[in-house]
């Protein structure tokens, strides 16, 4: 059972063991009322069944719930686990790579040197090669996307590019590893 309240799934466990629990009490209060009143043993052993099965079902469901939780808690532990085997295996790709990618960041630098562009117009291209739209370069540059559109078109046709998808070719296509 999901352990989200706001489903039916979530709610029903909790429900029964509500229900559950009110039964039994209310068993225990009837049977000393009737052991109170003389009633027959008879009568008396079978509401006490009845209170006895209310109170295994609390306890089932209780002992599942625990079950459950438990579960959960090893599940998390796990994932907690994997996240920080993942995060410590990115930071040793990021460590291992850092040069590769100074080199290459220095290499792009010099090409748009070699093209003339601007700094705005560099600050456009490395957003354009990291496939960010005009609108979100715009965004993040705090100019209008017609401004962002028009520079980008600048970078084009300096480079002698036709648009974002040659930038993008002009710089990865020697990056791609040959075929197997």
């Amino acid at each position: 059972m999901p352990n989200d309240h706001s489903t039916f799934e979530g709610r029903l466990v909790p429900t029964l063991i509500a229900v559950f629990a009110i039964i039994a009490l209310l068993v225990v209060v009837d049977v000393i009322a009737d052991i109170d009143e003389g009633t027959n043993a008879a009568h008396v052993a079978v509401e006490a069944g009845i209170g006895l099965f209310a109170l295994i079902g609390v306890v089932t469901l209780i002992w599942r719930v625990i079950g459950e939780a438990r579960s959960a808690r090893r599940r998390a532990a796990e994932l907690s686990d994997d996240l920080a085997s993942t995060r410590q295996a990115a930071q040793d790709w990021r460590s291992e790579a850092q040069g590769l990618l100074q080199g290459l960041s220095a290499q792009i630098d010099a090409q748009f040197s070699k093209w003339n562009l601007t700094s705005a117009e560099k600050d456009v291209a490395l957003l354009l090669l990291k496939g960010f739209s005009h609108r979100d370069v715009a965004r993040l540059r705090n100019v209008n996307e017609t401004t962002a559109r028009q520079q980008a078109r600048s970078i084009y046709k300096k480079a002698g590019l036709s648009g974002r998808h040659d930038l993008a070719g002009f710089f990865l296509e020697d990056l791609m590893l040959p075929p197997s």
